[in-house]
């Protein structure tokens, strides 16, 4: 089983990007024990759109770990996406978007080429859990994979299916040592069981 890791935790402004670190540093862990292969990208590290075309190439599973900013992906991880995305046209990633000309109106997104491989998001957030949870507050009951549905219809439209996530929740304000550990082993035993 070949892991591409791809730690989205950008360092910019009072983000330090410690939490994604730490993260992807326990996903390895469990690869290495599962005696997975493996390879790791930190989107803050220069980096060449072709070459991690490949890392894509090479994974049977891409694992995202991602901060949640403004509701959306960091800038730095959505540029490192579009560029290598479109470094991948044509070459592993995308043939195109799946339309014809005789036929325009149908069978959009199902141009992709990685058919076979799989991916699993995880987000962390500054908002608690109960944001998206409970009735009347700030997500309205919607669900993280919701909130986050583009990001799920990209990985559709180049041909992979989602494996189950996780998500880890108000860890601006309330990123007790406790905590971190409770989710380090809850993290874990989740990854051990839907990465097979």
């Amino acid at each position: 089983m070949n892991i591409f890791i791809i730690n989205g935790g950008q360092t910019f402004a009072h983000s330090g990007g410690m939490f994604n670190n730490t993260l992807t540093g326990w996903t390895v862990e469990v690869m290495k024990r599962k005696n997975f292969a493996y390879r790791v990208t930190n989107i803050n590290d220069n980096f060449d759109p072709m070459m991690e075309v490949e890392n894509f190439k090479w994974a049977d599973i891409v694992i995202y770990h991602t901060p949640i900013w403004w509701f959306q992906l960091p800038n730095r991880f959505k540029r490192y996406l579009d560029e290598v995305f479109t470094a991948g046209h044509n070459n592993g990633i995308y043939r195109n978007d799946g339309r014809s000309r005789k036929n325009p109106d149908v069978n959009y997104g199902t141009g992709g080429l990685m058919q076979g491989k799989r991916y699993m998001l995880t987000t962390s957030w500054n908002a608690p859990q109960t944001a998206f949870t409970l009735e009347g507050e700030f997500f309205d009951r919607h669900t993280v994979d919701e909130v986050l549905f583009g990001f799920h219809k990209m990985n559709q439209f180049v041909g992979m299916k989602r494996i189950e996530g996780f998500h880890f929740h108000d860890l601006e304000k309330n990123a007790t040592k406790e905590r971190i550990d409770c989710y380090h082993q809850e993290y874990t035993a989740h990854i051990n069981e839907v990465i097979i």
